[in-house]
């Protein structure tokens, strides 16, 4: 995936030790994380930032409430959080579509009310 990057992200990943070449985050060892190894390694530093409710499911998930709060639609927050299909967007946006349209449903009454 290639994402453009907010400028604090930006400034944090200069900051970060773990900077590959072509992978952004890498082990210890210089090499990509596998998917179960990034999310250990996001957990672990979840914990050790003092939130250990906090995993890279739950910020993924996070992000796409997020955006679906800011108006985004569903193929722009698949463009970011990397869901494969709109129905995996929709589980997590839900509650926030909902509630974005019955504010928008609200505004139309009131001008046709």
């Amino acid at each position: 995936m290639r994402i453009p990057l907010l400028p604090e992200l930006r400034a944090t990943l200069a900051a970060a030790p773990m900077i590959g070449t072509e992978t952004i985050l890498v082990t210890a060892l210089g090499h990509p994380f596998s998917q179960k190894g990034f999310g250990n390694f996001v957990k672990d530093s979840c914990v050790a930032a003092g939130l250990p409710h906090c995993s890279a499911h739950g910020l993924r998930k996070g992000a796409a409430v997020r955006l679906a709060d800011a108006g985004c639609t569903a193929h722009q927050i698949a463009a970011i959080t990397g869901h494969q299909t709109l129905k995996e967007v929709e589980r997590y946006t839900c509650e926030a579509n909902q509630l974005r349209l019955a504010k928008a449903a609200y505004a139309i009454l009131g001008e046709n009310g």
